[in-house]
């Protein structure tokens, strides 16, 4: 990748402060900042948003396969901290599997994003952690799913080929959640992208936007309620 994925203040944002627990025989997944390798036709501070809302809705993908485990919480912030994994720094296959192996997951996902006027391509690496080694890379490279108003559904499909490089199985069938509107997600990581810059009262504003646009939206629903303190 041409630049850091992400800062270490960024992941603060993406990670909730929950304690990182091992499931024993679980494979454990930590997905990191996506890069922004070049997207157009909207403004700036979307693409930024969205290197850590994609990672965050990607989290969300995966932490819903019964027979995955995700790293969140403080645990994958620490960790990029003590690898010195900040913005003058790349996560490359070699750090992803220094991070995988400090949070104690299997599996680091790194990944990077293009969004060419409404074209949307997502390209996520799975990393070994134990070996560094890239097990797979996987896109969603059909032609009918890449327009930017199936975001929600783009992102399914990477999740779904992510746990299937890792050796789970399908999905089970009808446990796709609703799909999440795109204009409720951008709201939602441009709420992620302030509350890491430390404006609560602009990421309580998009995390309330996100909500308008999906009321079932939960992670919105628990960052609204973490940036105002209750």
């Amino acid at each position: 990748m041409g630049r850091a994925l992400g800062s270490v203040s960024m992941l603060a944002a993406l990670c909730a402060a929950q304690p990182v627990v091992a499931q024993g025989g679980t494979p454990r997944f930590a997905v990191v900042a996506f890069e922004n390798t070049g997207s157009y036709g909207q403004d700036k501070e979307v693409f930024e948003a969205l290197e850590i809302g994609l990672a965050a809705m990607l989290t969300r993908s995966i932490d819903r396969h019964p027979g995955a485990d995700v790293v969140q919480g403080a645990g994958l912030l620490e960790a990029m901290r003590k690898l010195g994994l900040g913005p003058a720094r790349r996560v490359d296959a070699a750090g992803a599997a220094q991070l995988g192996k400090a949070t104690s997951a299997r599996y680091t996902v790194t990944g990077s994003f293009a969004d060419f006027y409404g074209k949307f391509r997502i390209n996520a690496r799975v990393v070994d952690a134990r070996t560094g080694e890239i097990v797979k890379v996987v896109s969603n490279d059909d032609p009918k799913l890449q327009d930017r108003a199936q975001l929600a559904a783009i992102v399914q499909a990477v999740g779904e080929k992510v746990t299937a490089a890792a050796g789970l199985p399908p999905y089970p069938a009808g446990s796709a959640p609703p799909p999440v509107p795109t204009d409720a997600i951008t709201a939602y990581s441009r709420g992620l992208l302030h509350e890491s810059r430390g404006d609560r009262a602009r990421a309580s504003a998009f995390y309330e936007s996100a909500l308008t646009a999906f009321p079932q939206f939960e992670e919105a629903r628990e960052a609204l309620a973490r940036v105002r303190g209750s």
